[in-house]
């Protein structure tokens, strides 16, 4: 596993009191393809070598590093920036807000609130809502992740419908048999199709470090009694691998102003409903008059 590095100017026993204590934690993200793959069904006009081509390249587009700085009560999350690869700007962004992600997330758990801006179809939005609450179960089970002791704590949450990771094929026998018979007649299901259904809930795995008593963590996780070092849910690990505490460098820990204001229900419509036009455009092709929705 991979050491994390740690850079502090205080001991960690006496930076909860400190007035003006501030934090950076970098997380890798790493995303199951093959677990995405399986979701689906696989697809039998694919060969494995092309199968695996596909593979590698959305393992290194959900290959991404983010960057949370925080103090005792907020913080900022976003994706490290770097140029993107050529030919995958505008996609590259597309595909992000489909899987949930996106934007600078700003985390409150004081007031608990958050505040995303993402850029979605060239339209920027500015999405204020309140924190999901965790139910988490507290265990007793222990890992290092590089120097610090990690205690473990599972949730079961229900899934974004807008995060295309969070579907699969229908697994029943009726459902097969639509699969099958659209597949001999060459016209193969496209996403969020009748033959795809929504995850409807998933277990969430962290591991907090109580060395650390920030009530923070990675993407939209918090509510535990140590900032989250590594998250995992059952297609997607984020894993800390480097910490600074109290660099002389400070970052300006607020919300984001621009863009138009909604709540996270009217900005998941707005998405689904977007995807609803390109199955529209897309999906019908071959399909008759079952081609999208309506």
């Amino acid at each position: 596993m991979k050491k994390i590095i740690i850079t502090s100017l205080l001991l960690v026993s006496m930076f909860s009191n400190a007035q003006n204590f501030q934090g950076v934690a970098v997380y890798e993200s790493k995303t199951s393809t093959a677990e995405m793959m399986k979701n689906f069904g696989g697809n039998r006009e694919i060969t494995p070598e092309m199968q695996k081509n596909i593979e590698e390249r959305m393992k290194r587009m959900f290959e991404k590093t983010f960057i949370l700085n925080f103090d005792k009560t907020a913080s900022i999350y976003k994706e490290e920036e770097k140029l993107d690869a050529p030919g995958q700007q505008g996609g590259g962004r597309i595909m992000s807000s489909m899987m949930g992600g996106g934007g600078t997330q700003y985390k409150n758990v004081k007031e608990k609130t958050y505040v995303v801006d993402k850029e979605f179809f060239s339209k920027e939005f500015l999405i204020k809502d309140t924190l999901t609450t965790y139910k988490w179960q507290m265990s007793g089970e222990t890992k290092m992740i590089g120097n610090y002791t990690c205690f473990k704590a599972t949730a079961v949450v229900k899934t974004d419908a807008t995060d295309f990771r969070n579907f699969r094929m229908r697994g029943n026998k009726e459902e097969e048999k639509k699969k099958k018979d659209s597949i001999a007649s060459s016209k193969k299901t496209n996403f969020m199709s009748d033959d795809i259904e929504q995850i409807k809930e998933k277990t969430i795995t962290a591991w907090y470090c109580p060395e650390i008593p920030i009530n923070q963590g990675p993407d939209k996780y918090w509510g535990l009694p140590g900032l989250i070092l590594e998250v995992n849910d059952g297609t997607t690990v984020l894993l800390c691998s480097k910490i600074i505490l109290n660099s002389k460098d400070k970052v300006e820990i607020k919300a984001s102003s621009k863009g138009k204001e909604v709540s996270q229900q009217e900005y998941d419509e707005i998405v689904k409903k977007k995807i609803e036009e390109m199955r529209e455009m897309y999906g019908g092709q071959g399909r008759g008059s079952r081609g999208g929705f309506h």
